[in-house]
């Protein structure tokens, strides 16, 4: 039986959560910033229940065997010093987010045996707390390895595909691709509807040659052909929110450095220009400017 918890539950870290706890022998913890009454998770196949164990103190997971983050990417630094107390333990810290710098704020103070960077790609809506709605049956993968094959096996019992790869470089900029194309429903406040639009949908195109540009700099695989791929895939699948997109709705912090203004970042630094991206990153700053 494996002490599991879960850090943050936002969608993707109830939507884990409630995966974990359905026919396994596994105890999960939740750690929180309030308490829920419990989880449940509308998944295409039915709705899933938990009820893990609520904590609101870090302190609570010491002895836990796996410790999931599954916040935002812009906790990252402070859910790197929340779980500070479990450096040098025997807790395996999976980071369970966006982007592409996964264990860049962990790494001070943990060691890299510690880590697991995982490529989360399942999409998910909170609508209250502790209540997901899953749209799609999810896929995650991980860098190969002894650590990233004990990841698999803790969701073998679950409907989440989760893989390992040789290059998980590659993946996780082909998930960056998408996402940062999907910055511009976040602009427009609509959703994957606007691929359809001619003129979007050639901008989106150019936002992912930037990240693809930037991707192959930085070591990553990266087909030209994925441009034309993903824009044909939001056009798909007209109704759907991204996370972004859902997140300004709701009024909360977008990922916009983590999607679209490390594209420009590490673009500066291999002497890449990334217009279109510094446009998006531009425009959705501006959208929280206060006129008063």
């Amino acid at each position: 039986m494996a002490e599991i918890a879960v850090v943050g539950p936002g969608a993707i870290g109830c939507t884990v959560a409630a995966w974990l706890a359905q026919g396994a022998a596994h105890r999960l913890t939740v750690l929180a910033r309030q308490t829920l009454a419990g989880i449940v998770v509308q998944t295409p196949g039915g709705a899933l229940q938990a009820e893990p164990r609520i904590v609101t103190d870090a302190l609570a997971l010491q002895g836990c065997e796996w410790v999931l983050v599954a916040t935002k990417a812009y906790d990252a630094v402070t859910v790197a010093a929340t779980l500070a107390p479990l450096a040098g333990g025997p807790a395996c810290i999976a980071i369970l987010q966006n982007g592409v710098e996964h264990l860049e704020h962990f790494t001070a103070g943990f060691a890299p045996g510690q880590l697991l960077p995982v490529m989360v790609d399942i999409p998910a809506l909170r609508t209250a707390p502790g209540r997901v709605t899953q749209h799609r049956k999810g896929r995650m993968c991980v860098p190969q390895g002894e650590l990233g094959e004990r990841f698999v096996q803790l969701f073998a019992h679950t409907d989440i595909d989760v893989v390992q790869s040789p290059d998980f470089k590659t993946e996780i900029w082909k998930k960056l691709c998408v996402n940062a194309a999907g910055a511009f429903s976040a602009v427009l406040l609509k959703p994957a509807v606007i691929a359809r639009h001619a003129g979007v949908a050639a901008l989106m195109e150019r936002v992912i040659r930037e990240v693809i540009a930037v991707g192959r700099a930085e070591g990553a695989d990266l087909d030209a052909g994925l441009a034309a791929s993903i824009v044909d895939g939001y056009r798909q699948n007209p109704s759907g929110i991204n996370s972004m997109h859902a997140d300004r709705l709701a009024g909360r912090s977008m990922e916009i450095e983590a999607r679209n203004g490390v594209i420009v970042r590490l673009g500066r630094r291999h002497g890449i220009p990334t217009p279109t991206n510094e446009m998006i990153v531009a425009l959705l700053e501006a959208s929280l400017l206060d006129a008063g």
